[in-house]
């Protein structure tokens, strides 16, 4: 029993944990500046929001609602992913981010992981304002007061990314476990943020099924051109 269960974890895992140790191995938290960046400022707004000086501040820069004119969200939505819930523990938020953002960083590069994280975060965003215009009689709508709930916080990026990752080195059963909590959540709490995971959850999986018809489209041969002067090329007229 133990034995099969080794070799489905060194399937399952192998690769993505030789990617983190040899990164790791070489550059030590060197590796991780995007994810160290991205705790610190977590927790540098956290501590601002709950500080009268701070709480319009973030506010004003990272705090999205479905209710919001779409360039105010947009615009917000960058800085939002790092604002944490601030009726939820931030330790949960530091550790997520940590945790997922620091694999995603040393397997995927910094832009990489920074991109698809906020692929994940606006998905979710422009979903809720959707969510809300269809109204809760809809599949898919929300009810009107969700257009005023502050919508902040790093788990649809975690969400995205621990799925593109574990898609990415082969961790299908990881990747679907996360897929299918995030379907429990929606079915057992219907609520705005599990709806907002699975927002996030359609736009990582079309972008890994656009990076799979990439890898498996044919490269195109370049054309080969003679330089004047060699064998087979055409005579230089003087």
């Amino acid at each position: 029993m133990r034995r099969t269960l080794a070799r489905w974890a060194r399937a399952e895992w192998g690769p993505l944990y030789a990617t983190v140790r040899e990164a790791l191995r070489r550059r030590g938290p060197a590796a991780l500046p995007l994810t160290a960046a991205a705790v610190g400022l977590t927790g540098f707004l956290h501590h601002a929001q709950h500080q009268p000086w701070g709480d319009p501040l973030v506010q004003d820069l990272g705090a999205v609602r479905a209710g919001d004119p779409l360039g105010t969200a947009l615009l917000r939505t960058p800085l939002s992913l790092f604002v944490p819930a601030p009726d939820l523990p931030v330790w949960g938020a530091l550790a997520q981010i940590l945790l997922v953002f620091g694999i995603a960083e040393l397997c995927l590069g910094r832009w990489r992981t920074l991109a698809i994280a906020y692929a994940a975060t606006l998905a979710g965003t422009l979903y809720a304002r959707l969510g809300v215009t269809l109204g809760a009689h809809a599949p898919f709508g929300l009810p009107w007061t969700d257009a005023q709930v502050v919508d902040t916080g790093p788990s649809a990026a975690v969400v995205g990314l621990a799925v593109y990752v574990g898609w990415r080195y082969g961790a299908y059963a990881t990747a679907g476990t996360v897929t299918l909590a995030m379907v429990a959540e929606v079915l057992l709490k219907e609520n705005l943020a599990g709806k907002e995971h699975l927002a996030a959850l359609t736009a990582v999986g079309l972008l890994c099924l656009l990076a799979a018809l990439r890898e498996l489209a044919p490269a195109r041969p370049r054309p080969h051109r003679t330089p004047p002067g060699r064998p087979g090329a055409p005579p230089v007229r003087t």
